[in-house]
Order: structure tokens, then sequence, then C-alpha cells
């Protein structure tokens, strides 16, 4: 695999961030870029008082994404970035892609928005969720018992309009794999791998 940008797309509650560690294990190491991770570090370094100031910090990290992407294609390495990616985000990674000269490669994942909203419900209430990303007032080291008090959880309304009117299920960049991951029992991973295999060694830039 030479000079590839692959983004796990699609709806949130898709389980990127596990398909992102099979492929690491599959293809070996990616320089990987989180928007999450880069959003956490800014709430711990600053916290914020209200939802303008959260704001602000989601677009430093922003910022700062675009930035690291920009350092890893300078510096050659493949690249993994998961997201729930819409038309927003496409403009700046089709530029540096061109710009450096990069294949990419979307995989989108889809599913029964019911089951979805079960299980970003359940990555919410679960302590490793970074409490950040729930509440409207955060002070780095913040805890919060009962997660279920959190300001700002989302309601299976406000997920299903975020889910069916921001363009999560139909981002697409480069190469287009999508999978249906309602059933994780039922998932062709070894499929999609030797699809990415293919894809990885053909002659051609797409």
């Amino acid at each position: 695999m030479e000079k590839v940008l692959i983004l796990l797309a699609g709806l949130p509650g898709t389980g990127k961030t596990f398909l992102g560690e099979r492929l690491q294990e599959r293809f070996g190491a990616f320089g990987k870029i989180s928007l999450d991770t880069l959003k956490e570090a800014e709430f711990d370094r600053y916290g914020f008082a209200n939802m303008q100031e959260k704001r602000m910090l989601e677009q430093r990290s922003w910022a700062q994404y675009y930035e690291l992407m920009d350092k890893h294609m300078q510096a050659g390495r493949n690249i993994l970035s998961d997201y729930p990616f819409s038309d927003k985000q496409k403009p700046c990674l089709t530029y540096l892609a061109a710009k450096y000269g990069y294949r990419v490669l979307t995989i989108r994942l889809i599913g029964d928005l019911d089951a979805l909203y079960q299980r970003q419900r359940r990555r919410d209430l679960d302590h490793s969720r970074h409490l950040g990303h729930l509440v409207s007032v955060y002070s780095p080291g913040q805890r919060l018992a009962d997660r279920s008090r959190a300001d700002q959880l989302l309601s299976y309304e406000e997920f299903v309009k975020r889910c069916t009117t921001r363009g999560y299920d139909t981002f697409a960049l480069g190469q287009l794999y999508e999978l249906d991951v309602t059933d994780y029992a039922k998932v062709d991973y070894s499929g999609l791998m030797e699809g990415i295999k293919q894809w990885a060694a053909a002659a051609s830039p797409l």
C-alpha cells in the first residue's frame, strides 16, 4: 500500500473505530487521524462554559485535523481517518489528496437506525466515552456518575434527523465500499479486506 487515504465514514453507531483497528491489524500501521481525539484534547486543555465556547474548540480541532492531514501527506504516510463525513469535508479532503497524489478509499458504514441509536446510546452512557461530547459545560477532568443526566445526550428523534439530513449516508470520495453493519455477525469483513487488498494493488490511481 502506498500513499493511500482510507476514510471510515457513514452513520454514527456503526463501529468505525472497531473497523479501523481491524484494518491496522490486517494492513499494518497507518497515520491515524481522529477528530474526536483532537476535540477531547481541546476539551481537556481549556474546558468550555457554554455551547459557543464548545463550538469554538470544535472549530480549532478541525483546523488541527487538516494541518495534521497535510503533515502526514507531506511525509507520504498512509492515513486512516474515521468520522461521519459529509460534503462539508469533501472540498478540503479532495484538495489535499490531489495536492499530494493520494488515492482515496471511502468505507461507508450504514445500518438500521433503531439498532444504531441503541449502540450510540450505549456508547454515550459508557464511561469510556469522553464526557465533553455529552454536555454543554465542561471543566477538565470533570466526571458524571450518572451519564443519563448529561444535557447533550441525543434523543432518538435528533439522532434520526442527523442521520437523514446531514449526508452521512451518501458521502463518498474516491473508491467506495459500503457495508451494512446492522448485524455485526453478518458483516463480510473478510470480503472487505480482500477488496481493499485488490484496490491497493491496482496500478492506476482512481
